[in-house]
């Protein structure tokens, strides 16, 4: 069974206190969780772990639609580890993990991780029909030795911090929001590949980012943010789109580097997006555009200002 395969690759020295989720975006109010995960683990002298998943579970009921996800596994994982988390366990959300019945799923979870104690929000539920929600839980957990903390949800602005809120507000392009629920700026990671050469040629050379497959990417449009390469930062402007004044038919992530000097094709990129400017626009010249861009420098530096990098 692939869920036992996954599990049985990780060995806890003592018990632990876990969380099951997917942890997209590791927002804030995945971080109040933690804090409460950390302190019951700490309490008992247990490892705090985190078990996520590989996939959205939304993706293996949804035909021939994949959720974007605002973190791939490896940041995710990061970040988890960075808010203090000891163990975290990626499981592969498959049909077979999808049809196990709850108390299953929790003696693997015991067997393999050590588990003495779950923490969950409230609308939390696993195994097969999300049989295994909180009060199924907390009974269980009275005839196999472990204890259920639920967390309430985190309200910002009268809305719940959620994936899915946080996900929209990208969405939207609203990259304030999402700082706001998540504590950090949204960012976009990935090799700088060939491009048009158009932006050397305008006086703005610009660095063609290729990001992971099934990553959410904002909206198209120009935004101010900040460019991470070789531990040094850089203010920069990003355009994502089409490049319709030069009849493009390919989205691209295009991110010019202000102060930058050097060649960028091949390095790894980090870019975070701060703001966004304007919507992607077609303009009748070169010479239009190339005012335009500098309008976008102008009004970017000022509001780099007031917002740090991450």
């Amino acid at each position: 069974m692939k869920v036992e395969e996954e599990l049985s690759r990780f060995s806890p020295e003592k018990d632990t206190v876990l969380t099951v989720g997917v942890f997209d975006g590791v927002h804030l109010g995945h971080k109040r969780l933690i804090t409460e995960l950390l302190e019951k683990a700490g309490k008992r002298n247990c490892l705090a772990g985190v078990v996520t998943f590989r996939q959205h579970p939304e993706d293996l009921f949804t035909m021939n639609s994949r959720l974007p996800f605002l973190t791939d596994i490896q940041t995710r994982t990061a970040l988890l580890k960075k808010v203090g988390v000891d163990i975290v366990v990626p499981l592969s959300f498959t049909t077979e993990l999808a049809s196990l019945e709850a108390r299953r799923f929790v003696e693997l979870l015991q067997k393999y991780l050590k588990m003495i104690g779950l923490v969950v929000g409230p609308d939390f539920a696993l195994g097969k029909d999300r049989q295994g929600d909180t009060g199924y839980l907390a009974e269980l957990g009275k005839q196999m030795g472990f204890d259920v903390t639920v967390v309430p949800p985190l309200i910002i602005d009268n809305e719940v911090v959620s994936s899915t809120t946080i996900r929209k507000a990208m969405a939207d392009g609203d990259m304030e929001k999402y700082r706001k629920f998540t504590g950090r700026s949204f960012n976009l990671h990935g090799k700088v590949v060939a491009g048009s050469g158009r932006g050397g040629g305008l006086g703005f050379p610009t660095a063609n980012l290729n990001v992971s497959d099934g990553q959410a990417v904002p909206p198209d449009g120009v935004y101010a943010g900040w460019a991470h390469i070789n531990g040094k930062v850089y203010p920069t402007m990003t355009n994502v789109g089409l490049c319709p004044t030069f009849s493009g038919t390919e989205r691209t992530i295009e991110a010019y580097l202000l102060d930058y000097n050097g060649d960028l094709y091949g390095h790894e990129l980090t870019v975070d997006f701060i703001a966004k400017l304007r919507d992607e626009k077609k303009f009748d010249t070169e010479d239009e555009l190339k005012a335009q861009v500098a309008a976008d420098i102008e009004n970017g530096k000022e509001i780099l200002k007031s917002v740090g990098a991450n």
